[in-house]
């Protein structure tokens, strides 16, 4: 990682918005996104319990993704589509798959989900990252393609190479990477591992 890099965004960041994610013109943007209340949904309607009804936590599943200011709106209907196309066998399987990566064998799940979604070539970062962001905003990471090619170069980050079939080696080293450059700069531009990717894409390149 150039630190050097990363400081210098961070002054050109905080120079432009004193007070970081507090900043009133910061704060406007966020609210697009809304990561709070989407967190409160996903973590009520995505909990452990949820998990006991298939057809319920699917439908839940279907409705986080379509509220997302994160995930495409192109991608919104094929996730739908194909989940409500699925059989029996495969709706169980999928779901077992999220609860696994949200609730259990983390890598396991994320496997298990990429599978099924790959068969119907909807097999997205996006789709693959934005629930365990949701469900656990500190910890996990929002693999935003063109932001994490930026990062990822810019940054001159090591042991990353991206490509647009998500895997988990990839997903926990770069979450890794990115917690860490979190720890090395002013907590004001970290209320969320959303809003500190947000802060790289702003000052690194657009995604």
């Amino acid at each position: 990682m150039n630190l050097e890099k990363l400081r210098q965004a961070e002054a050109d960041f905080l120079s432009q918005y004193p007070g970081g994610f507090s900043h009133p013109d910061i704060q406007a943007i966020g609210k697009k996104h809304n990561v709070t209340r989407m967190t409160e949904q996903t973590q009520t309607l995505l909990s452990k319990d949820a998990f006991k009804q298939t057809g319920p936590v699917l439908d839940s599943l279907i409705k986080i993704v379509s509220r997302s200011s994160m995930v495409s709106l192109f991608e919104k209907p094929k996730f739908r589509d194909y989940i409500n196309g699925l059989d029996r066998d495969e709706r169980e399987a999928l779901a077992m798959g999220f609860q696994l990566m949200l609730h259990g064998k983390q890598e396991k799940g994320f496997d298990m989900v990429l599978d099924i979604l790959a068969r119907g070539k909807i097999a997205k970062w996006s789709l693959m990252t934005i629930t365990p962001l949701y469900m656990r905003p500190a910890q996990e990471v929002f693999v935003k393609p063109t932001t994490a090619k930026n990062v990822i170069r810019y940054l001159e980050l090591e042991n990353l190479e991206y490509k647009p079939r998500p895997s988990w080696a990839f997903y926990e080293e770069f979450r890794r990477q990115i917690l860490d450059m979190k720890q090395r700069v002013d907590p004001s531009l970290s209320p969320s591992n959303a809003a500190f990717t947000g802060f790289l894409m702003m000052t690194i390149g657009k995604g």
